[in-house]
């Protein structure tokens, strides 16, 4: 019984022994090996935090289209999505002819020709599409991270834009939310009323931080790590994130502004590692 317990035990510190050695040898083939990497400049700044918004465009004006004697329509020039000039003609009815009050676009146009319509309703709207009004709804404390007059940026089909806030409600609807409107140009007219929105404001400021690519993170085990880049070698550093923006993070560590981290091929490092910096960036 006692061999069997210690040809046990031999079999056992055998197989540590082994898995150690392989262990080293992983680490040893790691340094060895010379690995492309890209690197970016670590930069000290102030990280702002930013609260995403969301929302849908809509026309900042639209006019109604009415009719002063009804009638059958027994011509109509125009259809929805239609842009037209003002007085530009729209349609004949009873013998007159309506004209566009404005320049816009064609909407809410539910007549055809043959039809009859009546002087209580508009025939259409002529939506104003050179200027947009962004709506949204929010809670209580996101309506205090808002100004009014306040500029902020707006991201519509991935493209930024500047909005101001022009209106915000001091009373919530009846689901507890705060309507907040914001005012933008649109002199193109190439972004379309119902467009996603999402709008950028600052939450919340890190100041003077090192800030590094969200890439060069490597989390592992429960550290976070980077790969410092140093006469051609990457030398491992723990650090602590303050605060991550989208591709941008805060740290804390022994990470220096100017020091060129790894953003590209770190994860087949180990610290030593022989590295070929093949695209260097200069900043974060």
């Amino acid at each position: 019984m006692k061999k069997i317990v210690l040809l046990a035990i031999a079999v056992i510190f055998t197989g540590l022994l082994t898995a150690c050695n392989q262990e080293d040898e992983t680490n040893k083939d790691k340094k060895d090996r010379i690995t492309p990497v890209e690197t970016a400049q670590a930069i000290q700044e102030d990280l702002v935090i930013e609260k995403e918004i969301y929302g849908r465009t809509q026309p900042a004006s639209q006019t109604p289209v009415m009719v002063q004697v009804p009638g059958e329509i027994t011509s109509l020039e125009v259809e929805n999505g239609n842009t037209v000039d003002e007085n530009d003609l729209i349609a004949t009815i009873a013998g007159r002819n309506i004209y566009a009050p404005k320049a816009g676009q064609v909407a809410k146009l539910s007549a055809d020709e043959g039809s009859v319509v009546s002087n209580s309703e508009p025939l259409a709207v002529i939506a104003d599409l050179r200027s947009l009004s962004l709506q949204f709804n929010v809670t209580g404390d996101d309506l205090a991270l808002l100004e009014k007059e306040e500029t902020y940026n707006a991201v519509i089909d991935g493209e930024k834009h500047e909005a101001k806030v022009t209106s915000i409600g001091s009373l919530p609807n009846e689901t507890g939310l705060y309507s907040i409107e914001a005012a933008m140009d649109n002199e193109d007219a190439e972004i379309l009323p119902g467009s996603f929105a999402v709008l950028h404001v600052p939450e919340q400021k890190v100041k003077d931080a090192i800030i590094v690519p969200t890439e060069a993170i490597v989390e592992e085990s429960g550290e976070s790590f980077v790969y410092v880049v140093n006469n051609d070698k990457a030398a491992k550093i723990n650090v602590t994130v303050k605060e991550t923006q989208s591709d941008k993070t805060a740290i804390e560590g022994e990470v220096k502004k100017g020091d060129q981290v790894v953003t590209s091929g770190q994860l087949t490092l180990a610290d030593g590692s022989k590295v070929n910096v093949v695209k260097a960036g200069n900043k974060s």
